[in-house]
C-alpha cells in the first residue's frame, strides 16, 4: 500500500510534467482568453492537491509537532500559489496573464521542492509506516 509520501510525490511528478507541457505551449499562446484557460486548469489540479495536504498531510505533522504554525511556510506558499493562479485567470492583460502564470507555477515547484526535502522526511520519522499508509488511504 502507497503511504501519504509516496501518493504526494506521485502527484508532484504529474503536476511538474503538466507545468514542463505548459511551459511549451505558453509560446503559441496567443490570447489572455488562452492563458487564463491555463491558469484556471492549473488551480484545479492544485486545488484538490493542497486539499489533501493541508486536511491529511500537515493536519497530522502539525498534531504531532504539537506546535501550531509549524507549518507556516507551507500554508503560505498554499495561498501565494492560488494567489498568482487566481489573479492569472482573471487578467485582462496578456502580458500580465503570462507573468502570473509563470509566477505560480515557479513558486509551486519550489513549493514541492520544499516539502520533498523537509517536510516529508520528516513524517518518516515522526510516523510508523501503518500510519504513513493509513495517511495515504485517506
Amino acid at each position: 500500500m502507497k503511504t501519504i509520501t509516496d501518493s504526494l510525490i506521485t502527484e508532484h511528478t504529474l503536476m511538474r510534467r503538466l507545468f514542463d507541457e505548459i511551459g511549451r505551449l505558453l509560446p503559441g499562446v496567443q490570447t489572455v482568453a488562452e492563458v487564463r484557460l491555463l491558469s484556471r486548469l492549473v488551480e484545479g489540479v492544485l486545488s484538490h492537491h493542497a486539499d489533501v495536504e493541508q486536511n491529511l498531510a500537515f493536519a497530522a505533522l502539525d498534531h504531532a509537532l504539537a506546535e501550531k504554525g509549524e507549518l507556516q511556510r507551507l500554508y503560505q506558499d498554499h495561498q501565494e500559489i492560488d494567489s498568482h493562479l487566481r489573479n492569472a485567470a482573471l487578467a485582462t492583460d496578456f502580458a500580465e496573464a503570462v507573468r502570473l502564470l509563470k509566477t505560480g507555477l515557479k513558486a509551486s515547484r519550489e513549493h514541492f521542492h520544499r516539502e520533498e526535502q523537509t517536510v516529508f522526511p520528516l513524517f518518516e520519522k515522526l510516523f510508523p509506516p501503518a500510519a504513513m499508509e493509513a495517511l495515504g488511504a485517506g
